[in-house]
């Protein structure tokens, strides 16, 4: 029941992120429409860290796990933000992928110890 109400509560949020994302796209804060879909990703992403904290707070048994759901949430700010960091320069994206990375990876190898 309670993941029924979290299902519902995403798509709310995932549409909603969606109206930002168009509201921002005709505030011209995004000057290019194909920018939209990263802005997407990346508000998505910090909705999916939003969810991480949710399940920290309530864990299941044979639930994804909140590290695992906060990698995920990482993962989408990284490549979004990287999408969008493309339009200025290449380089700025792959430093932020690499970052992200390594800062997953660290988290990882301290969760474990």
């Amino acid at each position: 029941m309670a993941e029924s109400r979290r299902e519902t509560l995403s798509i709310g949020v995932f549409l909603i992120i969606i109206v930002v994302s168009i509201m921002l796209y005709a505030a011209q804060v995004i000057t290019d429409w194909t920018l939209i879909i990263p802005v997407v990703l990346v508000l998505s992403g910090c909705w999916t860290l939003v969810l991480a904290g949710m399940r920290a707070s309530n864990p299941q048994k044979y639930e994804r796990g909140a590290f695992s759901t906060m990698g995920l949430g990482l993962l989408l700010i990284a490549v979004g933000g990287a999408w969008y960091l493309f339009a200025v320069n290449a380089l700025y994206s792959l430093a932020l992928i690499l970052f992200v990375l390594g800062a997953l990876a660290i988290a990882a190898a301290l969760r474990r110890k």
